[in-house]
């Protein structure tokens, strides 16, 4: 089968190859997948600023249908369109020890391949409404999303702060907005802020005009800041998102593009009571409850472009010039 193989921490040292089609064991499923779709994790990993387990196959996310399915399986039928999560041994509960944590296009082989070999308790169905493209951008960043959203606990008045346009944000929004919370969103461009309205915001703020982008939030908010930050930002964003939280609000951290090494006073955070939480994804049920919501309410994904499989490091290249607006898909349909 087709795969890629990422040999070495470098954007250049991704190689497409022939290599043997895996076989399922007990437990799990032969996914033949369809499309993939990159997060700055995908990124991270190849240009060595996140760990992995090199030579593997690359990509956290995909989608497919079931070929082939091993002893012990039930309930799964061959043709099943389905998403095989990232972290396909967090069923639910805590999330698992690092030792017993399997990560897959980061430690175990990922979705940049004709077939994968998954658990058969990681797969989720694809909503009748989705392609396999959209289904693909699913588990991290829907997961994250609808998590971030459970654990602000946003309802009807709330008020919700997104940092940037990128797929979790796009998925929060969506969220958000069908919880019924007053939604505002950053960007650079005023061209994606107007795309984020046409979405639902009701608020936006371009950060390169408007650099103290916290303040111009507590102004929006009149002093009383925003219920639920969802940080993507990292370094150069977790400051401003403290002072742009609510008294006992939520920080709900996701990302680390500007860096991973923070400076930020504590005061914000004891004086506010606010709950900052770390974001690891989520589990399988809470991506099923993310579907469960997509199902309800028809949300679509927010897919910028879609590349061919044998562009993948066009992909690659258009999520590290970060002008997308939503998420980035590599289809593996046929017609090679």
């Amino acid at each position: 089968m087709r795969a890629y193989q990422l040999e070495a921490p470098r954007l250049d040292a991704l190689r497409l190859v022939d290599v043997p089609q895996p076989r399922p064991g007990t437990g799990e499923v032969l996914v033949r997948l369809r499309a993939a779709s990159l997060n700055y994790v995908d990124l991270a990993v190849a240009t060595g600023a996140f760990p992995a387990a090199l030579p593997l196959i690359p990509v956290t996310d995909g989608a497919g249908e079931v070929l082939e399915a091993g002893p012990g399986v039930s309930g799964i039928a061959i043709g099943d369109r389905v998403i095989p999560h990232f972290l396909p041994d967090w069923s639910a509960g805590p999330l698992p020890p690092p030792a017993n944590r399997r990560m897959r296009g980061i430690n175990m082989p990922g979705s940049l391949a004709d077939c994968a070999v998954v658990p058969a308790a990681s797969l989720v169905p694809i909503p009748d409404h989705l392609s396999f493209a959209e289904a693909a951008t699913l588990p991290i960043a829907a997961t994250t999303a609808w998590r971030a959203v459970r654990t602000g606990v946003v309802r009807p008045g709330s008020t919700v702060l997104l940092l940037g346009t990128g797929g979790v944000s796009l998925f929060a929004l969506q969220f958000a907005k069908a919880s019924g919370a007053r939604v505002i969103i950053t960007s650079s461009s005023d061209e994606k802020l107007e795309r984020a309205r046409a979405l639902g915001a009701d608020e936006t703020i371009n950060y390169a005009a408007s650099p103290d982008w916290d303040a111009r939030v507590l102004e929006l908010t009149g002093g009383v800041g925003a219920d639920l930050v969802v940080e993507t930002g990292g370094s150069k964003t977790f400051a401003r998102s403290l002072n742009a939280a609510a008294s006992e609000g939520t920080v709900f951290v996701v990302g680390f593009l500007s860096g991973d090494a923070l400076e930020a006073s504590l005061f914000p955070i004891i004086l506010k009571m606010l709950k900052v939480i770390g974001s690891n994804t989520g589990s399988v049920a809470d991506l099923r409850e993310a579907v469960r919501a997509i199902n309800a309410t028809g949300l679509r994904p927010v897919v910028d472009r879609v590349h061919h499989f044998k562009d993948a490091a066009g992909a690659y290249a258009t999520l590290a010039h970060g002008s997308h607006f939503g998420k980035i898909a590599v289809t593996l349909e046929d017609g090679r």
